[in-house]
């Protein structure tokens, strides 16, 4: 089966959403985040703090580069990776690509008390992450599919997908 990248917002559930996705569809899943973690050894947080955004967006986007493959993979990418001009053809181009769309205020709800979010570290609250997705959004729509996370179920998100995907 053709490749399928979640993007949307960060507390969106591109990670919770695309596990059960992969599992369901036997899949390989990858999340862009955990990698970035993983190769630079340390968080995304200290990433921005230490090195800064633009190094993260460097890195996010040649981890993208690196791991994509055209099937068999169910891709969660950072709230940012999709505002890229050179990631968006690439994957619109050879993946499916799904928009969880979620409203400020449940994503507020969802991640009001993480700390680990740099984007909104120093400005926690439901207009910041509303002016996040309003800067994103026609990137964001422009996805093959989009599918509401509000007030729901990661599972029957997954099952939905999976049943738009027939």
């Amino acid at each position: 089966m053709k490749t399928i990248v979640l993007i949307g917002m960060m507390g969106s559930g591109k990670t919770t959403v695309g596990k059960f996705l992969a599992e369901k569809l036997n899949m390989v899943f990858i999340d862009t985040d955990n990698l970035i973690e993983q190769n630079e050894n340390m968080t995304i947080s200290e990433i921005f703090s230490t090195k800064g955004e633009t190094y993260f967006r460097v890195l996010e986007k040649n981890i993208i580069k690196n791991t994509f493959k055209s099937f068999g993979m169910v891709i969660s990418l950072g709230g940012g990776a999709y505002e890229d001009i050179q990631t968006r053809k690439v994957l619109s181009g050879n993946a499916t690509v799904i928009y969880l769309k979620t409203e400020a205020e449940t994503i507020f709800q969802r991640i009001k008390n993480d700390n680990t979010r740099p984007l909104l570290c120093d400005n926690m609250s439901v207009e910041t992450i509303r002016n996040i997705i309003e800067k994103r959004k026609q990137n964001y729509e422009s996805a093959s599919l989009i599918i509401t996370t509000d007030n729901r179920n990661p599972k029957f998100i997954a099952e939905e997908i999976t049943g738009a995907l027939k």
